[in-house]
């Protein structure tokens, strides 16, 4: 290993050769202030385009300030990391940032989690020595996110999520000079691009640039109308998370707080995501079995590999860009629109309650999914099965505003029967959970013994593309597994040649999963945040006394009382969908 030795702020170093000087600092716990600079460490994947000039340091024989994200070591190299003259030039550098910059810090929806504030903060910038005209660009809403390019100061995290972690293509730096911003081409609105809505430029944007949609003042009024019975879900992503917003360590489950909290904000019933996941695996897996035994007996038309389609930024994804393969993924719904869709009918009528008095609301980890509320697809007469969908950010924001002490709420359970789920409905909420809670089904069906090894972990992990092959008494069911779009592309790409040998392969967008998802507390990239929330996944599936979905006794009563059998006339009609080409048309 070639290794270079070098001097940074007195404190001798010695790092691998092609390591930057701010990698190098960070070795040795000196952290030299960025905005630009992003790195991806699971992903492999190091943004250092040295364009915001706030990290620059001194080098000795350099006549000039050198950016630390992008200058590589060098033998022998002396850097001093904040002398005068460098803290002098972010400081003004930031001023001039500032300069072109609104100052509605106290209604901007990043207030409190904004990079540039908090190196202003940090900084010492109490007033802006620099005047001028400001950039102006229109706002751009979308259903589930909100560009405000005012805010933009270029750093192109945005565009480095989209293009080179995602492979979406969506964004991109566009004009020249003081026009400069990063958008869609032509400054078109998102919702007219290919944009997925998967929420990663908004979880990596420094500013307030790229928000979320907020429905948070939505939910607020139907709570308090006394006209509306207001229920809530939950996905399984979001108790491995939203306890970071109150203090708590990455990957503590807040399962039972969670529950109490919703109840505490006035949901008039409070279930749980994981049963309508269960519901999806009786869908899913019964079309896969359907799928492989017209394979096996002969049938060379069968669409395989199957495709997950719990993810609705995926989804969106390959209607735009892969629009031939949209009979290879499941028909079903993903688990938010299947409990929308059972809420409106089945519960609805067990409580008596008309359809269109009935608000679903979903706290998801994830952007896309209040894009997915708005398909048209999705609703009846006009009234969406799901009406509203919060993220973990926006629940987090909904329970301090109702002055609910989050950290001292008693656990509470569900209520039933939307709220009782398996510990297969849990690990939906990371990467190769989906897959893993199918097999434990499908396995049981298909060959009609019962699965002892519940842990199927050669499907997990964090690797962005894995493989495994399970033995299905006999039969080998080759398993496919990708997380981000821009490993998706690959398996796709593969399909498209005819090289996969999958039979079924589950696709999620986001790094990690759900649990990575756009909508999540802050991670900023850092890998063993997604690790510890992953854990914690896997943790309350192993503490579930039941972890398979067929083995849910709510989800069996509903096929009795309501559904007939998976894969039926009416199964198919509220839990299934279809895909559509949206390679030359918007959204």
């Amino acid at each position: 290993m070639d290794m270079i030795n070098l001097t940074i702020d007195n404190r001798p170093v010695s790092v691998e050769r092609g390591t930057s000087v701010l990698q190098a600092a960070s070795q040795i716990g000196i952290n030299i202030p960025s905005l630009c600079y992003m790195k991806l460490e699971d992903l492999n994947i190091e943004n250092k385009p040295g364009g915001c000039r706030v990290c620059v340091v001194e080098v000795e024989g350099r006549r000039n300030l050198a950016p630390a994200c992008c200058t590589d070591v060098s033998e022998g190299m002396v850097v001093k990391t904040h002398s005068m003259r460098a803290i002098h030039a972010r400081r003004t550098v930031v001023e001039l940032i500032l300069s072109d910059h609104p100052t509605d810090c106290l209604k901007c929806a990043k207030a409190g989690n904004c990079d540039l504030q908090s190196l202003a903060q940090y900084l010492g910038i109490r007033e802006i020595h620099y005047e001028g005209e400001q950039s102006t660009f229109r706002e751009d809403t979308s259903p589930a996110i909100i560009r405000e390019l005012d805010k933009c100061i270029r750093c192109r995290r945005c565009e480095m999520m989209c293009n080179e972690v995602q492979s979406v293509g969506a964004l991109s730096a566009i004009n020249r000079g003081f026009n400069a911003v990063v958008s869609p081409a032509f400054e078109m609105n998102l919702d007219h691009s290919v944009c997925t809505y998967c929420g990663q430029c908004v979880a990596v944007c420094p500013t307030g640039a790229l928000t979320e949609v907020d429905n948070t003042g939505a939910v607020i009024r139907a709570l308090s109308n006394p006209d509306k019975t207001v229920i809530v879900q939950t996905a399984p992503a979001v108790r491995a998370a939203l306890g970071e917003e109150f203090g708590n360590e990455p990957g503590t489950l807040v399962t039972g707080k969670l529950a109490a909290a919703l109840r505490r904000l006035g949901f008039n019933y409070v279930f749980d995501t994981d049963f309508a996941a269960d519901l999806t695996i009786l869908e899913e897996g019964t079309e896969l079995l359907n799928r492989l035994t017209a394979y096996l007996g002969g049938d060379k038309e069968v669409k395989l590999p199957m495709l997950t389609s719990c993810c609705p930024a995926w989804v969106k994804f390959f209607e735009h860009q892969f629009p031939e393969l949209k009979d290879i993924p499941s028909s079903a719904r993903s688990p938010q629109q299947m409990f929308g869709s059972i809420a409106k009918s089945y519960f609805a009528d067990k409580i008596g309650v008309n359809r269109k008095d009935l608000v679903v609301v979903s706290i998801m980890p994830c952007v896309a999914k209040k894009y997915e509320c708005s398909r048209e697809e999705f609703s009846v007469n006009g009234n969406p099965d799901v009406d509203f969908a919060l993220t973990t950010r926006e629940l987090a924001h909904l329970i301090n505003l109702a002055n609910i002490d989050f950290k001292s709420l008693p656990d509470e359970d569900f209520d039933q029967p939307l709220g009782e789920s398996t510990g297969a409905g849990v690990i939906f909420g990371t990467t190769g959970g989906v897959i893993e809670a199918a097999i434990r089904t499908a396995y049981e069906v298909f060959t009609g013994k019962k699965l002892e090894r519940l842990d199927f972990t050669e499907l997990r992990g964090m690797e962005g593309l894995r493989r495994a092959t399970i033995d299905f008494d006999g039969l080998p069911i080759h398993i496919g597994i990708a997380h981000g779009l821009g490993n998706a592309r690959k398996l796709l790409e593969d399909i498209q040649q005819g090289k996969s040998q999958f039979h079924a392969i589950e696709i999620m967008s986001c790094p990690g999963g759900c649990i990575g998802g756009g909508g999540q507390p802050y991670h900023h990239g850092d890998a063993e945040i997604l690790k510890k929330r992953q854990m914690a996944i896997y943790r309350e599936d192993a503490g579930k006394p039941i972890r398979k979905s067929h083995e849910n006794p709510y989800i069996t009563k509903l096929y009795e009382e309501f559904l007939g059998s998976p894969m039926s006339e009416k199964a198919h009609h509220l839990l299934h969908t279809e895909y559509f080409d949206r390679s030359k048309s918007e959204r």
